[in-house]
């Protein structure tokens, strides 16, 4: 199987597939090609899984233009501040801060100063997951981890949270 091999310092080998369905393997510096074939070999099923995952989402949402970005942007400086402040109301949690990002990679993040920051591609989501993705902030506020309290917290107020959290991976 063809691959990205991608050396740098870092302690452990990762593999992603990226939206061009590229395999990219993430290796430490030093790392014999041998080891990466074996790595991505070890992990062929994996690799498959998440080719057609990522060419299904590719379909569904194709390529963002900066016309949609904007429109994406807008719904999102809009909508979830006042998601925000309604479930921070009910939890009795309040962020220092909300920002509208471009995160690629994550929907949301909480800093340690507990400024929250959400991204715009979250707006092509349910409001269900929105509403999951605010919740999960707000709790790290008053947990900084994954921990089982943390969980036990978003259920208090989002029970099905499992189901909303689906939404965010299909």
């Amino acid at each position: 199987m063809n691959y990205e091999l991608k050396l740098s310092q870092r302690k452990t080998m990762s593999l992603t597939v990226t939206k061009e369905l590229t395999v990219l393997v993430k290796a430490p510096f030093g790392t014999p090609k041998r080891v990466a074939d074996d790595f991505v070999e070890s992990h062929i099923q994996w690799i498959k899984k998440h080719t057609e995952i990522m060419r299904n989402r590719n379909s569904k949402y194709g390529e963002l233009t900066e016309q949609r970005k904007s429109e994406l942007r807008a719904l999102a400086k809009s909508q979830i501040p006042c998601r925000v402040k309604y479930f921070a109301d009910i939890m009795q949690l309040y962020p220092a801060s909300i920002k509208i990002t471009s995160a690629e990679k994550r929907f949301g993040s909480c800093s340690g100063k507990n400024a929250l920051s959400f991204s715009y591609r979250l707006m092509m989501y349910p409001a269900e997951a929105v509403d999951y993705v605010v919740v999960h902030e707000l709790a790290h506020i008053k947990h900084k981890n994954h921990s089982t309290a943390f969980y036990g917290l978003i259920e208090n107020y989002l029970p099905d949270y499992k189901q909303r959290e689906k939404m965010l991976k299909e």
